[in-house]
């Protein structure tokens, strides 16, 4: 239970102060709460006092419920201001924490994310955190304030009687053992209740995501499976929880209600050998249901409290992920030149790219061309430091890039991907993302270079249309000059081109590349292409074959020799023109 509580105000961080103040005020509101047992005390007094023939004093009516005011008055404040800082503390850490990690998430490796599933990164930044912020806190001060409480009242029996306050000291002591047993079964189980959510999310995630695929193969039921599965185990994990936690919860209620009925029995057996008076009797009757009625909550809190532990165990692993900027720095590049070095990379035990040597001077434009899986797109992403190289270096500015932090090193890039992802959003701030600060008409001056302000303005709210998911509610090629028009609004002196020209009709490209003339005028150029319009104007041509430059040179030289551009040229040239006619395909 200590280590659990330190463990939560070290992920607290600087909300760790409104933890503890509301702890504290939580113990204090406890004191108030023993209050009534004074009160009681005071009217049995006077009851007594009435039962010799004299009257009830009624300056015991009035202290008793002097004493009752004071208590609930101090029950209000102190419970407000736990309350108050327990809601403002682990609201505001679980906000600082989701920050934190998706920090994090920026700067991680793009092999953390081939590596750890979807749903375990989001049950992560939601549920778990979600569990933490609602309630973690509140737990503690139940389960911590629960034996604090026990243990005050017992130590008042203590003094008042003291045979009475060792039998009830007894009874927490055995019942602190159960609780013992009650973490470990936590220990074993909790864990697997945690996975079986992320579990659960991952699967939700695929089968919506995926739903295009399942409609169009007609997979429904398939697919059904593998969610119902996860569902399934989640029940059966949640229930494998609560019954093993119910057996022990059980145990540990019969303790109190058996440290109760000892009470029960041995009060009355020391009024009648006349070593207490019937006051003192009375009262320690009363004591014996007020010592345990906090106490006895934090056993059916237990389960929850194990489950919060191995959300924090989730949590730890979450926030450690690792990290690119770990000993980078905040440079600006004295030149844009990007420098190749003898470089190997593999995704786990697969080697892709094998010693790469490549140099892209300043304002140059490289092409790089070759078979699917070639390793084209890995190259580009080991350049921009989406994951580090096994083996050799590279250079920007005649800088590694191991010695950038991530938002150094990529501000000076702009990156059209084959794929595009745009957000959830509106048009505009998705063409602004690269560059936030973007005026008005900085912003529609782009859109109009990338060939895309005229199907935005078609759009319901123009320039403020909100997409949907991923741009969800676009074409490809709608999707593609809308990526390029953020590129060119960013104004990176690196640009990196993957397939940038690869959903756009060809009503559209003439001008499109026109645009991407615009983005690459006086840049350093990296460019993955199959069209020969765009590859043969390379400064530079790169091709790539099974991992390795195979050839590297200008169109002409590599058309001057015999190998793979050579004859990628000439299947272009032949795909081209291909036309179909009513009988068939001709060439």
């Amino acid at each position: 239970m200590i280590r659990l509580f330190q463990r939560l105000l070290a992920f607290a961080g600087d909300q760790k102060g409104r933890l503890v103040r509301s702890f504290l005020a939580y113990l204090v509101s406890s004191f108030f709460e023993m209050l009534p047992i004074m009160a009681i005390l005071v009217v049995l007094s006077g009851i007594l006092a009435s039962l010799d023939g004299g009257a009830l004093p009624a300056d015991a009516i009035w202290i008793s419920l002097g004493i009752m005011l004071v208590s609930i008055a101090g029950r209000i404040a102190f419970v407000g201001l736990s309350a108050n800082a327990r809601t403002l503390g682990s609201f505001a850490f679980g906000a600082e924490k989701r920050m934190e990690i998706g920090e994090r998430l920026k700067k991680a490796p793009m092999g953390y994310f081939n590596e750890n599933r979807l749903g375990d990164i989001t049950a992560a930044v939601t549920t778990t955190l979600g569990d933490l912020e609602q309630q973690s806190v509140a737990i503690m001060e139940h389960i911590a304030g629960g034996f604090i409480h026990a243990v005050v009242i017992g130590t008042w029996l203590l003094v008042y009687e003291w045979r009475i306050g060792l039998l009830s000291l007894a009874g927490l002591a055995v019942a602190l053992i159960v609780y013992a047993f009650i973490g470990r079964v936590g220990t074993k189980y909790a864990p697997r209740r945690q996975a079986a959510q992320a579990g659960l999310v991952t699967s939700m995630l695929e089968y919506v995501q995926g739903m295009g695929v399942v409609k169009a193969f007609g997979l429904a039921g398939r697919s059904e499976k593998a969610v119902d599965a996860a569902i399934g185990e989640s029940r059966d994990a949640n229930t494998v929880l609560e019954k093993a936690f119910s057996k022990m919860t059980a145990l540990y209620q019969t303790v109190f209600k058996f440290a109760r009925a000892a009470i029960l029995v041995f009060a009355p057996y020391l009024l009648i050998g006349g070593e207490i008076t019937a006051e003192k009797c009375l009262l320690l009757l009363v004591a014996s249901f007020m010592i345990y009625a906090t106490v006895e909550v934090a056993g059916s809190m237990s389960s929850v409290a194990r489950a919060v532990e191995a959300s924090l165990d989730r949590l730890d692993v979450v926030t450690h992920m690792p990290s690119l900027d770990e000993g980078g720095a905040n440079l600006d590049p004295d030149t844009f030149t990007i420098e190749v070095k003898d470089v190997s990379f593999g995704y786990d035990r697969t080697e892709i790219l094998h010693h790469i040597d490549l140099t892209v001077p300043e304002r140059s434009t490289c092409a790089i061309v070759g078979p699917s899986g070639s390793g084209k797109t890995t190259l580009c992403s080991l350049i921009a430091r989406f994951w580090d190289v096994d083996a050799g270096k590279i250079l920007v500015g005649g800088r590694d890039v191991r010695e950038y932090t991530s938002d150094s090193l990529l501000k000076n890039f702009a990156i059209v991907f084959q794929n595009v992802y745009l957000f959830e959003d509106t048009v505009a701030n998705n063409i602004c993302f690269g560059r936030p600060e973007a005026t008005e008409e900085e912003m529609i001056a782009a859109a109009q270079k990338a060939c895309c302000h005229d199907f935005i303005m078609a759009l319901p709210d123009g320039y403020q249309t909100h997409i949907g998911e991923g741009g969800s509610s676009l074409s490809g090629g709608e999707r593609q000059r809308i990526s390029i028009a953020r590129a060119i609004l960013k104004d990176a002196p690196i640009v990196i081109l993957d397939e940038a020209t690869a959903s756009v009709d060809p009503e559209n490209e003439q001008e499109l590349q026109k645009a991407i003339a615009e983005l690459t005028k006086d840049k350093t150029i990296l460019m993955i292409a199959h069209r020969l319009a765009t590859v043969r104007m390379a400064d530079q041509i790169v091709v790539l074959d099974g991992g390795s430059i195979v050839q590297r040179g200008t169109h002409d030289e590599l058309m001057a020799e015999e190998g793979i551009y050579r004859r990628f040229v000439g299947m272009r040239s032949r795909a081209i023109g291909w036309r179909l006619a009513r009988g068939g395909v001709w060439g």
